[in-house]
């Protein structure tokens, strides 16, 4: 059975991606930095683990993985799904919502990476998926932070595909468009129900939508990949 960490797992995409690894037959351990309460019903119902830890500080991700290895013996599989996001004028940002986008979204995907990088080339084999985002492909208007470290997830992503490959870890991207989670809810109705309008499959996308990718890149289908960007988005951006 293989051991698979989430991080940001205790709702949204994470969350959908901890039931849908679960379902596949894996042991999942759920990251979570303040949604306790949630991370450990989530563990509960899967039968996993719930681990706290704020990605965005190097320390406490190692002390996660550790934990995850001493529970398990072993870490198959990672899942970045941690993330915040900040919408404004960038005159507008301070110097704190700045870091604290590129602390989570960017930082903490290189210091999960890093951390089990040694337990998977040891093992010769694992699964890494890093989450980006589809304004890290093309930019979105008053997102210019978050846009710039989601560009950044996919630039890690692609470097370390070619440098791990030769140990059988394979690192691949989702790249989603608009989730209906807690993260696009700021936004209002009339604004979603517009973006699911110019969406060209005429629907926001759930977070199943991204686990399903999730999914097939962990499984023996994605023995292949590596390197690339998967991007369930509905056709908004093509």
């Amino acid at each position: 059975m293989k051991v698979a960490l989430i991080t940001g797992g205790s709702r949204g995409i994470g969350a959908a991606v901890a039931r849908r690894l679960h379902a596949d037959g894996c042991t999942v351990a759920v990251n979570y930095a303040g949604s306790q309460i949630q991370a450990e019903t989530l563990a509960a119902e899967l039968g996993g683990l719930a681990v706290q830890a704020d990605v965005s500080d190097s320390v406490q991700v190692g002390k996660m993985v550790d934990t995850v290895l001493e529970k398990f013996c072993q870490l198959d599989i990672l899942v970045c799904c941690a993330g915040v996001a900040w919408q404004g004028l960038t005159q507008d940002m301070e110097d704190a919502d700045y870091r604290r986008i590129m602390g989570v979204d960017l930082d903490g995907t290189f210091y999960c990476c890093r951390a089990v990088l040694s337990q998977m080339i040891r093992q010769k084999a694992g699964k890494i998926v890093t989450v980006s985002s589809m304004w890290g492909q093309v930019g979105g208007s008053c997102e210019a932070a978050y846009s710039a470290a989601k560009a950044g997830v996919i630039g890690l992503t692609k470097a370390l595909a070619k440098e791990v490959a030769p140990s059988g870890v394979t690192v691949n991207c989702v790249s989603p468009g608009v989730i209906d989670t807690d993260m696009v809810k700021p936004l209002g109705a009339e604004a979603l129900a517009v973006l699911a309008e110019e969406t060209p499959l005429g629907r926001l996308g759930a977070p199943e939508d991204v686990a399903e990718c999730v999914s097939f890149l962990c499984s023996p289908g994605g023995d292949f990949l590596t390197g690339q960007v998967f991007a369930p988005n509905g056709g908004l951006v093509v």
